[in-house]
């Protein structure tokens, strides 16, 4: 019901909007979302901009900007920035995941008020929708510290938890583009909002119509809002640095920010920690939202091509590491110099494969480490991980949803002072209770110290991987996604998630499956015949994996749509026995090249099913 009187030109809008749909032009949703922005009182600002566009026949801008209401996914809001929009990441969009918080906050306490702490990096607008969500939490009563400058993610997490808040928000797209930002929302354990937070905010956020507003500067003079910084980085940087687990020092390494927080975060600890070769790779240093020197301008570095340009600088200096965090440096990526000078860039599974065994191995020596301890992954995640958990006697827990936030709910739930070491596929690491959300720096400390002490000895951290790989097999784990934009794309990706659970692929590339757990119904069938057979634990979730026939070469592929963004991921993972080294090169080539194979198969597979949707 409209809760304003609408002008003339808006009441003929409205009916040309219905027309626009009766013709196609137009999806039912962004016809019902343009409906609200016209007809409610909290939207009256963007009014009169909507109207000129349907005037103007712009419907297909129209259906960009409104087909949905940006989602809450596995890491909060996320999306393409505009003017307006319900689908985008505006003024209105922040401000009322602010609200939504606050409501849901006061509700959730029983009284209004309460404490909140608000990060943000240095991506475009990310310092506006910092401060205006600061204003919307001062206004509903809450005390707000907000950061004076760009910080990292698990700072905020940290932050969270150090300054003892109820809730804190980070304005963050990750890894997208520079046309993007988001809202990840945090609870008092630092973690990232969990059932049943997320729903009670989600539901208040999507009935924000009128949103109170407090002045920033008058809001600072009276308190409401303070600035903070210097005092909690210290104590941050100080608590990663303390959970060194070796003296190991000497080596050369390049590490870049790719224009993001990095430096405040994973340099400093490492420059506090001892590391003098670390250098700073310049072109990418100054934070810069429109990551001008990075290729593509893609600031991910799960991607080869973000270090190409270090890796012509790194040469030169012979580094023996080239890292790279995100634009809020909470992943890190690497690349390892092999015996030839080359520069190889290792996965988010390799990678947490080598930081499991170092902090295992550090841990066992020196005896803090027992049968109840345990290290964390999601179901995407390499096995290795748990392979060399169980080799070292103790805990694996690999049965998690896509989220950091689930590796931080478990930490909580099995004992924070029995955690390990938590691994997410996509660059995400943590070890230590100090935060809840995943950690370049920490990351980074432990490659450092690991690969020091392999220098010693004359060894890589490729080196490493050879020798876990001949004591559990040779794992390979790769990824692919089908990315669907638009009205059409989340139904194009939703009847493939229902194939796939109605009449899935049975042999692919000569590959037999055998089985497919289905975390969407809690259950694992049988293949071909796709019969029931046995319930399927917790958790829920819109997840799929498929699992081969036993045999020398063992493949699995997972597939699930993405939280954040408009795409349908596939991780997929082959195992091969090898116990002789002089066998590893013939059985690294058999295997990566029958998983290539397998890749192409399955995506020859999604262009049909949807070819013929």
């Amino acid at each position: 019901m409209s809760d304003i009187t609408l002008s003339a030109p808006a009441s003929q809008a409205l009916t040309r909007l219905q027309a626009a749909v009766s013709e196609g032009k137009l999806t039912d949703t962004a016809a019902a979302n343009i409906k609200r922005w016209l007809t409610e009182s909290g939207y009256a600002a963007y009014a009169a901009r909507i109207v000129e566009l349907i005037e103007a026949g712009k419907f297909e801008q129209l259906d960009s900007l409104f087909w949905e209401v940006i989602p809450f996914g596995t890491g909060g809001r996320r999306g393409l920035m505009s003017e307006f929009g319900s689908a985008t990441m505006n003024e209105r969009t922040v401000a009322e995941s602010a609200d939504g918080i606050a409501v849901y906050l006061a509700r959730a306490k029983g009284k209004p008020g309460g404490k909140a702490v608000i990060a943000y990096d240095t991506r475009l607008r990310s310092r506006e929708f910092a401060e205006l969500s600061a204003r919307v939490l001062a206004a509903h009563g809450l005390q707000v510290s907000l950061f004076e400058a760009p910080r990292s993610t698990p700072e905020l997490s940290f932050a969270v938890r150090h300054l003892r808040c109820d809730v804190g928000l980070m304005i963050s797209a990750s890894h997208n583009p520079p046309s993007d930002n988001g809202v990840k929302a945090y609870w008092s354990t630092g973690a990232q909002v969990l059932p049943p937070h997320d729903a009670g905010i989600i539901e208040y956020v999507y009935q924000s119509n009128e949103i109170p507003l407090v002045d920033l500067d008058a809001a600072i003079a009276e308190g409401k809002i303070e600035q903070v910084g210097e005092a909690i980085d210290d104590a941050y940087i100080r608590t990663v640095r303390m959970l060194t687990l070796s003296s190991a020092r000497d080596l050369p390494v390049l590490f870049t920010p790719l224009h993001g927080v990095g430096e405040t975060s994973v340099f400093r600890v490492l420059e506090e920690a001892g590391f003098e070769g670390v250098e700073i790779f310049e072109p990418q240093r100054a934070m810069d939202g429109n990551f001008p020197n990075v290729p593509n301008h893609l600031p991910n570095p799960e991607l080869p091509a973000v270090f190409g340009p270090p890796i012509e600088q790194a040469k030169k200096t012979e580094a023996a590491l080239i890292l790279a965090s995100d634009p809020d440096a909470d992943r890190l990526g690497v690349c390892v110099r092999d015996a030839r000078g080359e520069y190889v860039h290792l996965s988010g599974n390799r990678t947490g494969a080598l930081l499991t065994d170092y902090v295992c191995r550090k841990r066992r020596a020196v005896g803090t480490l027992g049968p109840q301890h345990f290290v964390v992954e999601t179901l995407v995640t390499s096995p290795l991980i748990a392979s060399i958990a169980k080799a070292n006697r103790i805990r694996a827990i690999d049965n998690l949803l896509v989220g950091f936030k689930y590796i931080a709910q478990t930490m909580d739930r099995e004992g924070p002072e029995r955690f390990v070491f938590g691994a997410e596929e996509s660059l995400g690491f943590l070890a230590g209770s100090y935060a809840r959300d995943k950690d370049a720096a920490i990351a980074a400390l432990y490659l450092c110290e690991c690969a020091a002490e392999l220098r010693k000895q004359g060894k890589t951290l490729l080196d490493r991987l050879d020798e876990l790989f001949l004591e559990h097999g040779y794992f390979v784990e790769t990824q692919r996604s089908e990315t669907c934009q638009g009205p059409k794309g989340k139904a194009l990706i939703g009847k493939l998630m229902d194939e796939f659970a109605s009449n899935p692929p049975t042999s692919l590339a000569g590959i037999e499956l055998a089985r497919v757990r289905d975390y969407r119904q809690h259950e694992t069938r049988t293949l071909p015949d796709n019969f029931k057979l046995v319930d399927l634990p917790d958790p829920k979730g819109d997840l799929l994996i498929f699992e081969s026939k036993a045999g020398e070469c063992e493949i699995s592929f997972a597939a699930r749509p993405s939280g954040t963004e408009p795409k349908i991921k596939f991780y997929f993972f082959a195992k091969a026995a090898c116990t002789a080294p002089e066998a590893l090169g013939d059985v690294k080539a058999r295997t990566e090249g029958q998983l290539r194979e397998f890749q192409s198969a399955l995506s020859a597979w999604v262009q049909q099913v949807w070819a013929t949707g």
